[in-house]
């Protein structure tokens, strides 16, 4: 948890470090085994008892987890199951931004024997107004959230899912560099993104060479395959994209989405060819009244886990 003593863990925690484990929960009033707990949730490693690792926001990080579940807000499991999707999403957060630090530093030359002084000029240059963006981030996601589902019974949603893959990414990442893979990655991430946001869907999780994404509509969810799709059909030094898309019901959990309709659009995307977009029955059914898309039914295909269907390709109308 901490590093050398360079001072570089002041640097980012903005406070002095002068606690033990054991002082954060007792001055939070707490019993040690549940703080740990809570730490836990929020991804934090277990740290030697005498080491000084902890400071005043520890404390009241802590204070404020345990008064959350005093107050009747939460109970303690919602409380760990909230700790633990925010520490997920903070460590993916920080590391991607340490990387661009890291990247930083490097486009400026800057030595490994002084990187520690860089570091330390640099977390003071950023980390405040990082800070400020990730409250305004997170806020406006969650007015966001809240708007979609606070008058929406949750047990009976019903959404379009989409998986856009990479083809033949393993193969490839074998045969370029580092740094040629890393701006293949950021560079479809980042692609992928825009559209979704842009076309009206939302992105439920990148995995490198795939896209997890959602729309309340069947429509937006085949635009957004589209236009995912026909770049990557022009061969401009990227792989071809496959995607599988499933309409129904859908099990949102910790922002992620479960069940049997997740399923199906994964099972799908490894069955397409590349450049294919399949898709489910009740997806196309959908769609039937939509004169912007095509629909032509393949043969009977096996789904692993799921039992036989027949689905559908999904291309652009032609213009008349």
């Amino acid at each position: 948890m901490a590093f050398d003593g360079d001072g570089l863990a002041e640097s980012f925690l903005r406070e002095p470090r002068r606690y033990t484990s054991h002082q954060v929960a007792e001055m939070a009033g707490v019993p040690f085994y549940r703080a740990r707990r809570f730490w836990r949730a929020l991804g934090l490693p277990n740290v030697p008892d005498e080491a000084v690792e902890f400071t005043d926001s520890d404390v009241e990080a802590l204070r404020t987890l345990v008064g959350m579940v005093t107050s009747g807000i939460y109970d303690e499991e919602h409380v760990l199951l909230m700790a633990r999707s925010l520490g997920r999403a903070m460590s993916r957060l920080a590391d991607s931004q340490a990387e661009l630090g890291v990247e930083a530093l490097d486009q400026a030359g800057v030595p490994l024997a002084e990187r520690p002084r860089a570091w330390r000029r640099r977390a003071e240059l950023v980390v405040p107004d990082l800070a400020r963006l990730l409250v305004y981030a997170w806020q406006r996601q969650l007015t966001a959230a809240a708007g979609r589902i606070a008058e929406q019974d949750m047990s009976a949603v019903r959404l379009a899912v989409g998986f856009a893959d990479l083809v033949a990414f393993t193969r490839l990442s074998r045969q370029i560099t580092a740094s040629e893979l890393a701006r293949l990655i950021d560079g479809f991430e980042g692609r992928s993104a825009d559209i979704v946001t842009s076309t009206g869907g939302r992105v439920v999780k990148t995995l490198g060479d795939s896209v997890l994404f959602v729309a309340e509509r069947p429509d937006v969810a085949a635009e957004i395959a589209l236009r995912l799709v026909e770049p990557h059909a022009l061969g401009r030094d990227m792989p071809e994209l496959r995607v599988g898309m499933a309409f129904g019901p859908v099990i949102w959990r910790m922002g992620d989405v479960f069940g049997t309709t997740v399923n199906l659009a994964s099972r799908l995307t490894a069955l397409s060819l590349p450049g294919t977009i399949l898709a489910d029955p009740d997806f196309a059914g959908e769609l039937s009244d939509t004169h912007a898309y095509r629909l032509r039914e393949v043969n009977r295909l096996s789904v692993r886990g799921l039992g036989e269907l027949a689905p559908f390709t999904i291309t652009r109308a032609a213009r008349t």
